[in-house]
Protein backbone atom coordinates (compact mmCIF):
# COMPACT_ATOMS: atom_id res chain seq x y z
CA UNK A 1 0.00 0.00 0.00
CA UNK A 2 1.83 3.29 -1.22
CA UNK A 3 1.65 5.90 1.97
CA UNK A 4 2.95 9.73 2.09
CA UNK A 5 3.96 11.29 5.40
CA UNK A 6 2.74 15.26 5.58
CA UNK A 7 6.15 17.44 5.01
CA UNK A 8 6.48 20.53 5.68
CA UNK A 9 7.31 20.47 9.11
CA UNK A 10 10.11 17.80 9.12
CA UNK A 11 13.71 17.32 7.21
CA UNK A 12 15.06 13.07 6.77
CA UNK A 13 17.71 14.38 10.06
CA UNK A 14 14.49 15.47 12.42
CA UNK A 15 13.22 13.00 14.84
CA UNK A 16 10.36 13.48 17.41
CA UNK A 17 7.20 15.10 16.10
CA UNK A 18 3.70 14.73 15.09
CA UNK A 19 2.17 14.61 10.92
CA UNK A 20 -0.13 13.18 9.25
CA UNK A 21 -0.17 10.16 7.37
CA UNK A 22 -2.29 9.27 4.16
CA UNK A 23 -2.49 5.44 2.53
CA UNK A 24 -3.92 4.29 -0.65
CA UNK A 25 -4.32 0.90 -2.51
CA UNK A 26 -6.21 -0.22 -5.52
CA UNK A 27 -7.50 -3.22 -6.14
CA UNK A 28 -9.49 -3.71 -9.48
CA UNK A 29 -12.14 -1.24 -9.28
CA UNK A 30 -12.24 -0.66 -5.62
CA UNK A 31 -9.85 2.00 -3.90
CA UNK A 32 -8.80 1.58 0.17
CA UNK A 33 -8.02 4.46 1.61
CA UNK A 34 -6.46 5.04 5.46
CA UNK A 35 -5.21 8.27 7.14
CA UNK A 36 -4.71 9.68 10.41
CA UNK A 37 -2.05 11.53 12.91
CA UNK A 38 1.29 9.90 13.12
CA UNK A 39 4.20 10.45 15.31
CA UNK A 40 7.59 10.22 13.86
CA UNK A 41 11.02 9.33 16.01
CA UNK A 42 14.30 8.92 14.46
CA UNK A 43 15.68 9.82 11.60
CA UNK A 44 17.06 8.54 8.22
CA UNK A 45 17.12 5.43 7.96
CA UNK A 46 16.32 4.54 11.71
CA UNK A 47 12.95 6.45 10.93
CA UNK A 48 9.98 5.12 12.87
CA UNK A 49 6.73 6.49 12.24
CA UNK A 50 3.54 5.28 14.32
CA UNK A 51 -0.04 6.14 14.31
CA UNK A 52 -1.11 7.97 17.33
CA UNK A 53 -4.29 6.49 17.15
CA UNK A 54 -6.46 3.84 15.12
CA UNK A 55 -6.87 5.45 11.88
CA UNK A 56 -9.37 5.91 9.88
CA UNK A 57 -10.54 4.38 6.72
CA UNK A 58 -12.21 4.62 3.76
CA UNK A 59 -13.56 1.95 0.40
CA UNK A 60 -14.59 3.63 -2.41
CA UNK A 61 -15.75 1.38 -5.58
CA UNK A 62 -15.41 3.21 -8.58
CA UNK A 63 -17.04 0.65 -10.82
CA UNK A 64 -14.30 0.02 -13.19
CA UNK A 65 -10.91 -0.49 -13.12
CA UNK A 66 -9.81 2.78 -15.24
CA UNK A 67 -11.94 5.27 -12.87
CA UNK A 68 -9.98 3.39 -9.74
CA UNK A 69 -6.74 4.00 -11.60
CA UNK A 70 -7.61 7.61 -12.27
CA UNK A 71 -9.22 8.04 -8.78
CA UNK A 72 -6.01 6.75 -7.30
CA UNK A 73 -3.85 9.34 -9.37
CA UNK A 74 -6.01 12.50 -8.56
CA UNK A 75 -6.25 11.55 -4.87
CA UNK A 76 -2.29 11.44 -5.07
CA UNK A 77 -1.76 14.25 -7.04
CA UNK A 78 -3.50 16.39 -4.04
CA UNK A 79 -2.13 15.13 -1.61
CA UNK A 80 1.49 15.82 -2.78
CA UNK A 81 -0.51 19.66 -3.53
CA UNK A 82 -0.52 19.34 0.42
CA UNK A 83 2.74 19.00 0.78
CA UNK A 84 2.59 15.11 1.26
CA UNK A 85 5.69 13.04 0.61
CA UNK A 86 6.20 9.06 -0.51
CA UNK A 87 7.12 7.39 3.01
CA UNK A 88 9.01 4.11 3.00
CA UNK A 89 8.65 1.06 5.69
CA UNK A 90 5.31 0.85 7.67
CA UNK A 91 3.28 2.64 10.19
CA UNK A 92 3.17 0.68 13.27
CA UNK A 93 0.48 1.02 16.19
CA UNK A 94 2.49 2.24 19.39
CA UNK A 95 1.78 0.39 21.86
CA UNK A 96 0.74 2.23 25.57
CA UNK A 97 1.22 1.21 29.02
CA UNK A 98 -1.90 -0.36 30.87
CA UNK A 99 -1.97 2.49 33.14
CA UNK A 100 -3.22 5.22 30.36
CA UNK A 101 0.05 6.81 29.93
CA UNK A 102 -1.03 7.98 26.71
CA UNK A 103 -2.87 10.53 28.54
CA UNK A 104 -1.85 13.49 30.58
CA UNK A 105 -4.03 14.88 33.46
CA UNK A 106 -6.56 17.72 32.73
CA UNK A 107 -4.17 20.93 33.69
CA UNK A 108 -4.24 24.80 32.89
CA UNK A 109 -2.16 26.49 30.79
CA UNK A 110 -1.80 28.96 28.40
CA UNK A 111 -2.34 27.59 24.62
CA UNK A 112 -0.85 29.48 21.65
CA UNK A 113 -1.54 29.02 18.29
CA UNK A 114 0.73 29.93 15.60
CA UNK A 115 0.09 30.19 12.11
CA UNK A 116 1.70 31.47 8.89
CA UNK A 117 -0.11 33.91 6.80
CA UNK A 118 -0.76 33.27 3.13
CA UNK A 119 1.74 30.27 3.21
CA UNK A 120 0.07 28.91 0.09
CA UNK A 121 0.65 31.79 -2.43
CA UNK A 122 4.46 31.86 -0.57
CA UNK A 123 4.86 28.05 -1.44
CA UNK A 124 3.99 28.17 -5.31
CA UNK A 125 5.86 31.61 -5.84
CA UNK A 126 9.58 29.57 -4.02
CA UNK A 127 8.22 26.31 -5.66
CA UNK A 128 9.00 23.27 -3.06
CA UNK A 129 12.53 23.26 -2.96
CA UNK A 130 13.41 26.33 -1.67
CA UNK A 131 9.89 26.65 0.38
CA UNK A 132 10.61 23.59 2.14
CA UNK A 133 14.43 25.08 3.43
CA UNK A 134 12.34 28.01 4.71
CA UNK A 135 9.72 25.88 6.24
CA UNK A 136 13.20 24.17 8.07
CA UNK A 137 14.05 27.56 9.15
CA UNK A 138 10.69 28.47 10.29
CA UNK A 139 10.41 25.61 12.68
CA UNK A 140 14.27 25.78 14.07
CA UNK A 141 13.29 29.28 14.91
CA UNK A 142 10.25 28.18 16.33
CA UNK A 143 11.61 25.78 18.31
CA UNK A 144 14.46 27.72 19.43
CA UNK A 145 12.36 30.38 21.13
CA UNK A 146 10.15 27.94 22.93
CA UNK A 147 12.78 26.39 24.25
CA UNK A 148 13.91 29.88 25.30
CA UNK A 149 10.85 30.65 26.63
CA UNK A 150 10.07 27.38 28.17
CA UNK A 151 7.04 26.35 26.00
CA UNK A 152 6.30 22.69 25.59
CA UNK A 153 5.30 22.05 21.72
CA UNK A 154 2.06 20.17 21.68
CA UNK A 155 1.22 19.57 17.51
CA UNK A 156 2.61 21.19 14.17
CA UNK A 157 0.33 21.16 11.61
CA UNK A 158 1.09 21.89 8.29
CA UNK A 159 2.37 25.40 8.67
CA UNK A 160 1.09 25.97 12.24
CA UNK A 161 2.50 25.21 15.74
CA UNK A 162 0.56 24.70 18.81
CA UNK A 163 2.49 25.02 22.45
CA UNK A 164 1.02 25.44 25.73
CA UNK A 165 3.08 27.41 28.45
CA UNK A 166 2.30 27.21 32.49
CA UNK A 167 2.77 31.01 32.41
CA UNK A 168 1.01 33.49 30.32
CA UNK A 169 3.59 36.15 30.18
CA UNK A 170 6.22 33.57 28.72
CA UNK A 171 3.31 32.69 26.23
CA UNK A 172 3.34 36.28 25.09
CA UNK A 173 6.24 37.27 25.55
CA UNK A 174 6.98 34.04 23.06
CA UNK A 175 4.74 34.88 20.07
CA UNK A 176 6.24 38.70 19.86
CA UNK A 177 9.91 36.62 20.15
CA UNK A 178 8.64 34.15 17.09
CA UNK A 179 7.44 37.02 15.37
CA UNK A 180 10.62 39.66 15.16
CA UNK A 181 12.49 35.82 14.54
CA UNK A 182 10.30 34.52 11.32
CA UNK A 183 10.13 37.98 9.50
CA UNK A 184 13.46 37.13 8.69
CA UNK A 185 12.37 34.89 6.81
CA UNK A 186 10.13 36.95 4.74
CA UNK A 187 7.02 35.58 6.21
CA UNK A 188 4.59 37.18 8.44
CA UNK A 189 2.41 35.27 11.42
CA UNK A 190 -0.88 35.54 13.05
CA UNK A 191 -0.72 34.53 16.82
CA UNK A 192 -3.62 33.62 19.40
CA UNK A 193 -3.48 32.91 23.15
CA UNK A 194 -6.10 31.44 25.42
CA UNK A 195 -5.78 30.18 28.47
CA UNK A 196 -7.84 27.15 30.32
CA UNK A 197 -7.43 23.60 30.91
CA UNK A 198 -6.92 20.98 28.37
CA UNK A 199 -5.78 17.35 27.94
CA UNK A 200 -3.71 15.35 25.70
CA UNK A 201 -5.28 12.51 23.95
CA UNK A 202 -3.64 10.04 21.61
CA UNK A 203 -1.28 13.10 21.23
CA UNK A 204 -3.71 15.65 19.94
CA UNK A 205 -5.22 18.26 22.07
CA UNK A 206 -8.48 18.11 23.22
CA UNK A 207 -10.98 20.37 25.23
CA UNK A 208 -12.76 23.56 24.38
CA UNK A 209 -9.95 25.66 25.45
CA UNK A 210 -7.94 23.94 22.44
CA UNK A 211 -10.91 25.13 20.17
CA UNK A 212 -11.43 28.51 21.40
CA UNK A 213 -7.45 29.33 21.18
CA UNK A 214 -7.51 28.46 17.43
CA UNK A 215 -10.39 30.81 17.20
CA UNK A 216 -8.93 33.79 18.37
CA UNK A 217 -5.62 33.03 16.19
CA UNK A 218 -8.24 32.94 13.33
CA UNK A 219 -9.53 36.44 13.81
CA UNK A 220 -5.85 37.62 14.24
CA UNK A 221 -4.19 39.47 10.85
CA UNK A 222 -1.10 39.32 9.25
CA UNK A 223 1.42 40.18 12.15
CA UNK A 224 -0.97 40.51 14.93
CA UNK A 225 -1.17 38.49 18.42
CA UNK A 226 -4.50 38.89 20.07
CA UNK A 227 -5.04 37.27 23.51
CA UNK A 228 -8.31 36.21 25.12
CA UNK A 229 -9.95 37.91 27.94
CA UNK A 230 -8.92 34.67 29.75
CA UNK A 231 -5.17 35.29 29.35
CA UNK A 232 -5.22 39.38 30.22
CA UNK A 233 -7.32 38.20 33.39
CA UNK A 234 -4.39 36.28 34.88
CA UNK A 235 -1.79 39.26 33.54
CA UNK A 236 -3.66 41.48 35.74
CA UNK A 237 -0.20 41.69 37.78
CA UNK A 238 2.15 42.01 34.90
CA UNK A 239 2.77 45.75 34.01
CA UNK A 240 5.54 45.18 31.12
CA UNK A 241 2.56 44.01 28.75
CA UNK A 242 0.23 46.30 27.03
CA UNK A 243 -2.81 45.37 25.45
CA UNK A 244 -5.24 47.44 22.92
CA UNK A 245 -9.02 46.43 23.35
CA UNK A 246 -9.88 44.45 19.90
CA UNK A 247 -13.63 44.29 20.94
CA UNK A 248 -16.14 41.27 21.15
CA UNK A 249 -15.98 38.42 18.90
CA UNK A 250 -18.44 35.41 17.84
CA UNK A 251 -15.87 32.97 17.94
CA UNK A 252 -17.24 29.77 15.78
CA UNK A 253 -18.01 27.22 17.23
CA UNK A 254 -17.98 28.31 20.68
CA UNK A 255 -20.95 29.49 22.63
CA UNK A 256 -20.29 32.26 24.01
CA UNK A 257 -18.51 36.15 22.77
CA UNK A 258 -15.43 36.26 23.91
CA UNK A 259 -13.61 39.84 24.49
CA UNK A 260 -10.35 39.67 22.67
CA UNK A 261 -6.82 42.22 23.24
CA UNK A 262 -3.96 43.03 20.61
CA UNK A 263 -0.60 42.36 22.35
CA UNK A 264 1.39 45.84 21.60
CA UNK A 265 4.83 46.19 21.31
Amino acid sequence: MPKFLRIGVHQSNVSGYTSKAWCVRRVGPVVFLKWGAVEVQGAGDGRNVYWTRLPQEKTVRCGTAQRAQDYTKAAIARRRSHRYEPLVGSIAVRRRAADGGAELKQALATILIVDIVGSTAKAAKLGDARWTKVMSHYYAAVRKELKTSRGREIVTTGDGVLATFKAPAAGINCATAIQKAVRTLGLEIRVGLHAGEYKVSGGEMVGLAFHIGTRVAAKARAGEVLVSSAVKDLLKTQSTISFADHGMHQLKGVPERWRLYRVEE
